[in-house]
C-alpha cells in the first residue's frame, strides 16, 4: 500500500508473550506492522515486486520500507494478536517454498535410499509435524497429501505463521541429516526453488537469511 522512508516510521520491538523472541514492529499512522522479509540494498526491484505481489495478488496490507542499507517489507497486524493463536499467516510464497523443500528432500530419500527409507522418512516427518503442532497436518494421511500436491499449482496453501515455517525447516533439516548422514541437501535451495518466480524465490531466501535458520540452509 505504501512505500516509506526511514524518517516516516517508528521501529521498535516487543517481547513475544509465549516465545523467547523479540518481534520487530514498525509503526506508521497509528498502525502496526511486523517484518515479513528483508532485501539487500541492491535488490530494490526484487523488494518492490515482492511487495506488489503481496498487496495486489494476495490482498495483504503491507508497506515497503526503503533505507540506505536495505529494503524491507512489513505486514499489518495488531499487537494483541501475538500469543493468542492469531499470528498472521506467512506469505503464500514462503509456504510454497517450504513445501518444495520438504518434497525435494523426500524425493531424494526415495531416489537415493529406496522406497522403504522414504516411507520411514514420511512417518518421521509426520510425527515431527504433529509434535511441533503444525496446523493442518494432524495425521500421516495429511502428510502424504502434502508430499503429493503441486505447491505452485491450484491448491489452498496451509495458513502457517512464521514460527510454523521455522519449525518445519528445523525438522526437515534434522531428519534429513539423520537419513543422509550429511547436510548437502541444504545447499541446493536455488535448484529446489527454481520453478518459483524470481521475486518469490528472492523474498523467501532473504527471509531465510535473516532468520535463525540462516546458518543451516543455503
Amino acid at each position: 500500500m505504501f512505500i516509506l522512508k526511514r524518517q516516516d516510521v517508528e521501529i521498535s520491538s516487543v517481547q513475544h508473550p509465549k516465545r523467547e523472541q523479540q518481534i520487530p514492529v514498525l509503526k506508521y499512522q497509528d498502525q502496526t506492522f511486523r517484518l515479513i522479509s528483508v532485501f539487500d540494498v541492491n535488490q530494490a526491484e526484487e523488494a518492490k515486486t515482492f511487495w506488489k505481489d503481496l498487496t495486489d495478488n494476495q490482498g495483504k496490507f503491507c508497506v515497503l520500507l526503503q533505507e540506505d542499507n536495505r529494503h524491507s517489507v512489513w505486514g499489518r497486524f495488531r499487537l494483541e494478536q501475538l500469543g493468542d493463536g492469531g499470528d498472521e499467516a506467512s506469505p503464500v510464497a514462503f509456504v510454497q517454498a517450504c513445501l518444495l523443500i520438504l518434497q525435494a528432500v523426500y524425493f531424494d530419500v526415495e531416489e537415493l535410499l529406496g522406497g522403504r527409507q522414504a516411507k520411514l522418512f514420511q512417518q518421521e516427518i509426520a510425527n515431527a509435524f504433529q509434535t511441533r503442532q503444525i496446523p493442518e497436518v494432524t495425521s500421516p494421511k495429511a502428510m502424504e497429501q502434502l508430499l503429493k500436491v503441486d505447491p505452485l499449482g491450484n491448491f489452498k496453501a496451509p495458513s502457517w505463521a512464521e514460527q510454523h515455517l521455522i519449525a518445519i525447516l528445523q525438522e526437515i533439516y534434522r531428519i534429513g541429516k539423520d537419513f543422509f548422514g550429511n547436510t548437502n541437501f541444504a545447499e541446493e535451495l536455488n535448484d529446489i526453488l527454481l520453478d518459483m518466480s524470481d521475486a518469490d524465490r528472492q523474498g523467501f531466501l532473504a527471509w531465510l537469511k535473516q532468520s535463525t535458520l540462516g546458518k543451516q540452509w543455503g
